[in-house]
Formats: structure tokens, sequence, C-alpha cells
């Protein structure tokens, strides 16, 4: 939660100084790079399939420790040759990413700016495999937490140049590009520190072929295609973007608005079901896991539904309140509330792909969910591709959205062969209608009481205060309607946030 309120802040200055400016769209897409690649090496496919083998050789007894040594160092490695190459060939990369901008400044802006920031991936993604550690052996604070630093170093980048120096547009873009090694390089340091507070030293060493690492190259294969159709997915919906001048900037502040509810949920949910789940079929407990299966849908749907409801009720006011100053205006202000609607119709599909996901890579099947990205991708660049020219940069939003259902119904239907263990029991079916009825009643009432509020939202001074009613609104109407519907019980949802 610190994390994703930090992200608001970072992305507000960010909008105050730069707006939806070439700088500012040069910058998110030079951003985009390494983040993609990371998720692509590191979140995507090398954890995926790290995190199960780490976990059931904890559980077996066995040196995991030497195993994730062996991991470190061979990522390690790869990835140095890979930063290099990255910094190097950076035209050719920022083109794939977004071709729309070669017709002017934002190519050349994006190419030095990715240079910079590039060498991230290397920080995050060893980053990522030891926070992957740390899950699997319960400790989730410090992985958690590292995202908080990155977005520290944001913020105080850019109060640093307006304090001490001139904020224009061009020292706020390359200090923001600075800041993305810098803060790779804290991340990096909280996880191993907090590693070897634990017991858990990594050392680079000589690297090697072991058995494992061959075991592992073979899981993390298909989830790496399948982590490159997911970011392809992406560099879709940019393309797209690219060619719409502001839309890039647009849909990246719709992201972060829709992020934090899956950020804080989904992702939350995913890092602790997958080491979950791995014990789980090494110990063949098939009703714990159709329990702990069960318990992660239903506490996901039970907020993420809600979430959805109010972020397409509340599009314009909340992007008003929290972006539209500076050089962020009032059309920047409708364009991104109508990417927000469509991104938040898509909230449950993108939580529920971290629910059913760790389904398969805890039984270590990376294939499935490899075919399953495929066709989303399909979804994605017919809607998006095929729309554009209709109704414009909203087809990268609708193609992610429509993209993201049906990824979550072949998953679905895919898990129908596990078994028991990935059914939802009869507690999540008898509870998920109530859960959609609490939540469209709440919906009725903020629209109802954003009318009533819109003299207050409209009010340079006073549209904060009109905001925060509004959320508190909500959040009453949910509470009381889902506790008289049975959609949930306070004492239950408590127990469920301190496990």
């Amino acid at each position: 939660m610190a994390s994703r309120v930090l992200g608001f802040m970072r992305d507000i200055f960010i909008a105050r100084f730069l707006g939806t400016s070439g700088m500012a769209e040069a910058f998110l897409i030079a951003f985009s790079l390494p983040n993609m690649f990371r998720r692509f090496f590191a979140e995507g496919a090398f954890n995926m399939a790290f995190v199960p083998m780490y976990a059931k050789k904890l559980e077996g007894g066995e040196d995991a420790d030497d195993f994730a040594r062996d991991a470190f160092t061979g990522l390690f490695v790869i990835l140095s040759v890979f930063s290099v190459l990255g910094v190097v060939f950076m035209p050719a990369l920022v083109w794939v990413m977004a071709s729309g901008f070669a017709a002017d400044e934002r190519f050349s802006l994006a190419v030095i700016y990715g240079r910079i920031a590039f060498p991230y991936i290397l920080m995050i993604s060893l980053a990522a495999l030891v926070s992957g550690l740390l899950n699997a052996n319960s400790r989730f604070l410090a992985a958690a937490a590292a995202p908080v630093l990155l977005n520290l170093v944001f913020i105080a980048g850019m109060l640093g140049v307006a304090v001490f120096g001139t904020p224009t547009p061009s020292a706020i873009g390359i200090a923001l590009a600075w800041c993305v090694p810098v803060g790779g390089i804290a991340q990096l340091g909280l996880v191993y520190w907090a590693a070897r507070r634990a017991g858990h030293t990594l050392t680079i060493r000589r690297p090697r072929i072991t058995p494992e690492l061959k075991r592992l190259a073979i899981i993390a294969g298909p989830a790496a295609l399948a982590g490159g159709v997911m970011q392809i997915n992406l560099l879709v919906g940019r393309q797209v973007a690219s060619y719409f001048e502001g839309a890039v900037a647009w849909l990246a502040y719709a992201d972060r608005l829709y992020q934090l509810p899956l950020g804080v949920v989904g992702v939350a949910i995913g890092v602790v079901l997958l080491p979950e789940l791995a014990r789980r079929v090494r110990a063949e407990d098939e009703a714990g896991g159709q329990e702990a299966f069960s318990r992660a849908g239903e506490f996901a749907l039970l907020l993420t539904i809600p979430a959805a409801v109010a972020l397409v009720v509340l599009a314009v006011p909340l992007v008003s309140v929290l972006f539209e100053r500076g050089a962020f205006n009032a059309d920047d202000t409708a364009f991104t509330a109508l990417a927000l609607i469509v991104y938040g119709a898509g909230l449950p599909a993108f939580v529920l792909q971290k629910v059913f996901q760790p389904l398969f890579f805890a039984r270590e099947d990376t294939k499935a969910p490899l075919r399953y990205a495929v066709i989303s991708l399909f979804i994605n660049a017919a809607v998006a591709i095929g729309l554009a020219p209709f109704i414009g940069f909203m087809a990268a939003a609708l193609g992610t959205t429509l993209a993201g259902w049906g990824m979550v119904w072949l998953l679905w239907r895919g898990s129908r062969d596990i078994g028991q263990a990935a059914t939802f029991d009869a507690q999540f079916k008898g509870r998920i209608w109530r859960v959609i009825f609490a939540s469209l009643i709440m919906g009725a009432v903020l629209w109802f009481a954003e009318i009533t509020l819109g003299p207050v939202l409209g009010m340079d001074g006073w549209r904060y205060l009109g905001l925060a009613i509004l959320v508190a609104v909500g959040i009453a109407t949910y509470a009381i309607a889902g506790q008289l519907c049975g959609a949930f019980r306070l004492r239950e949802l408590r127990a469920a946030l301190r496990r």
C-alpha cells in the first residue's frame, strides 16, 4: 500500500512538471523498457520457475540456498550481457516500443533516457530473485517494501531539481532517467540485506550448469515465452498509443490508478499463493490446496469488484483531483478518465489471473499458460489494431481489457483438469454473487453522491474534501451492504488480512 501511494505521489509530480508533453511520453517509454524485460526475465519467467523449485527443496529438507546461489549467478551473467546490448541497441528498442515517435523529438529523448535507465533491469531482476527466496521462506515485508525506495528516489529527485535547481521539463526529464538505476540499486540493497539477515547469503560465484539449473531452464522456457507474449500485449497498446499525441501519457496515468488495487490485492495474493500451493502439491494435500485457492479468490474479488465499480463511476473526479494541475489540463483529465473506465472494467480479470496462474506454476506447468497467453495476444492485437482507426487510442485500453478476460476464461477452463485443488468451494460460490450485489449498490450510491457533490468537486480549494467524502461514502456503503447481504463478515475479513 505504501508503495502504491508513493507511486501516486510520483505520478502526481510527473504530471505537475511534465503533463502529457513529449518529454513525459519519452520518459514513460524509456522507463517501460527495463520494466518490460524485467517482467519477462525475472517476475514473468525466472521467478515463476524458481519459487516452486526452491519451495519444494525447502519442504524436502534439501540445500535450497545452494540452488539459489547458482540461480543468482546465472541471472547476473545473463542480464549483465543483456544490459550492455540494450544500451547499444537502444534506438531499435525504442522504435519497436513506439514507432510513432520516429517522426519527432520524442524518439531521440526516449533513446537518451532509455540508455540511462536500462541497466535497471539487472538490479531489479536480481532483486526479484532475492524477493522470491524471501517469499518462499514466508518473509514478505522487505520484498513488498522495496518498491517504496524506488518511488522515494523519484520523488526526491524531482523535488531536488525543483528546490536546488531550475525545474524545466528537460531538467526534470533527465533527473527522472537517472533516478531509475539509483532506485534499482536501493531496491536490490534492501532485499539482499534482508536475505542476509535471515541467514540466506547469495554470492556470485563461478557459473556452472547443474541438473537443477537445467531443470529450471526447461521450466522457465515456456514461462519466458508466456511472459514475452504478455509483454507483446503491452507493446501493441503502446505502439497504437504512440500514433496519438498524448495517448502514451493518458494510458500511463490511467494505468497507475487501476494498478493500485491490482498491486495491493492481486499481486500480493499471487506472491503468497504460489509458494503455499507448491508446498501443498509436494505434500499431496488436495483439500488444503482447494482451501488456499478458494480463500485467495474470495479475498481477491471481495476487494477488487467494488474497486472496479468505483473506478468506473468515479473516473473523472479521481483523475481530476489527483492529476489536474500544472501541465496536466482538463482535456488530459477527460481522456485519462475514459481509459480508466475501460481499465476498471478489466480489473477483476487482471486480479483473477494472479489467482489462477499459481495453480499451474506450482505444478511446474508453464506450457498451458503459454498457450493461453498466445491466444490473448491475438485478442488484444485484433481489438487494438483493428479498432484504432475508429475509436483512436481507446482501442489500446479496450484490447488490454478484453484480452485480460479472455485469459481468465482460458485459465479457468484449463484448470478443470487439475482436480479438486483447482475448484472453488461452496463458500466461494455462495458469496461471490453477494459481493457483486453489494458492489452494485455501492456504485449506485456513489453515482448519486458524485452528482450531489459536483459543485464541490469543481472548486479548487474544496475538491480534495469532495473526493475524500466520496471515498468515505463508498467504503461505508460497501461495508454496510456487504454485511447485510452476507458478502462477508468483518471478523473473517480481519482474519484473512492477518493471514
